[in-house]
């Protein structure tokens, strides 16, 4: 299960852990998978309830984020838009990412300046 989600972690160099909880009382089961930057302080959570069809196959009914200091958490229906908010946020959570964030932001701020130099070497030409 999320199995998308485990790879991004993986590659991200994010750890994390995960476990299964069958509640007593309602028919969904639950998957929990705590990650975090330091393998020994897995503070955030997604917590995953499901249930099984009549064939057998998991039916995910909600996906829920709980970062580290949030007040309210985050639900998805499925795990393309859980991704989607993840690439956006794991720049906290990663090195790499984090890296590869500031490298944007260059290469951004490059092309901007580029961009404004070919402006005024056009108007100097006039």
């Amino acid at each position: 299960m999320l199995r998308k989600t485990k790879n991004f972690l993986k590659s991200q160099n994010i750890a994390y852990s995960k476990e299964h909880v069958n509640p007593l009382m309602v028919p969904e089961k639950v998957y929990v998978l705590k990650f975090g930057e330091d393998p020994n302080d897995l503070n955030n959570r997604f917590i995953v309830e499901h249930t099984y069809t009549w064939t057998g196959r998991i039916k995910i009914t909600k996906i829920t984020v709980r970062l580290h200091g949030q007040k309210k958490p985050h639900e998805f229906a499925n795990e393309t838009e859980l991704l989607r908010y993840l690439k956006k946020k794991a720049y906290r959570y990663s090195e790499k990412a984090m890296r590869e964030r500031e490298e944007r932001k260059k290469l951004k701020k490059m092309r901007r300046m580029e961009k404004k130099r070919l402006k005024e070497a056009k108007a100097a030409q006039k």
